[in-house]
């Protein structure tokens, strides 16, 4: 099955409204790609990057499970839609082992976006202990199996693979250890979901970069990419668009 390459960044903690100026040049970038570009964006960026760049796919970073609530500090997917965004990362691995989220508490987020008819990239990714113990592959499929939303479906879910030891660190795993754990996480989802696995796409996230993003895009089941430090910049970010 063909399946249309998703690139979407993620600025982290990183940026002001001066910075949205690159937004335009990744914008225009997408426009002229065969690829979709995102952009996730801290969330006191979500409005006036949808108002900067209107039709471009703006989201956020994480989501709140509850519509509403006591949650003192948290956005719920209604918030964040009103702001402006249309999708959010779930399961990032550093809210998963900073903020302690578990597989429950990602599945429960994703399935917030969805009823609220927004698009969620949910994050899977072992540790380098895990991938040294020779676990990798079992640590990432318990995670699809235990935060894989119900209803999941590849019109508004996609799942990115990152290697936690290879985000921001300009480690990266082989091409072939990434098409194999592609291949692994298809094969999950197939036995979880059935054909509809066959159309969701599983994204690389982990020291993406314009010199090896060809490479790294065009690996087998490789849907596209989830892009950390390098997205903050159309310098960084539109050579990977068109690598795609």
């Amino acid at each position: 099955m063909t399946r249309r390459k998703l690139v979407a960044g993620n600025w982290k903690m990183n940026g002001d409204r001066a910075a949205l100026a690159e937004l335009v040049a990744i914008a225009t970038a997408g426009a002229g790609s065969t690829a979709e570009v995102a952009v996730a964006v801290p969330a006191t960026l979500i409005a006036p990057a949808a108002a900067l760049v209107p039709g471009f796919a703006i989201g956020a970073e994480d989501v709140h499970p509850a519509d509403k609530g006591a949650h003192t500090g948290c956005l719920s997917a209604a918030m964040l839609k009103e702001t402006g965004a249309s999708f959010s990362i779930v399961g990032h691995s550093e809210r998963r082992a900073d903020c302690h989220e578990t597989d429950a508490e990602v599945k429960a987020k994703a399935e917030a976006l969805h009823r609220h008819a927004m698009r969620a990239i949910l994050c899977v990714g072992e540790t380098l202990a895990e991938r040294d113990a020779g676990r990798a592959e079992a640590v990432v499929t318990a995670q699809i199996a235990g935060s894989l939303p119900e209803g999941a479906a590849a019109a508004w879910l996609s799942i990115a693979y990152e290697p936690v030891w290879a985000i921001g660190t300009g480690r990266t795993p082989t091409v072939e250890d990434v098409a194999a754990m592609h291949a692994a996480i298809r094969a999950k989802l197939r036995a979880l979901i059935g054909d509809e696995a066959d159309a969701v796409r599983i994204l690389y996230g982990g020291s993406v970069t314009a010199e090896n993003a060809a490479d790294l895009l065009h690996a087998g089941d490789v849907d596209g990419a989830l892009v950390g430090g390098a997205s903050l910049t159309a310098a960084k970010f539109v050579p990977i668009i068109e690598a795609a």
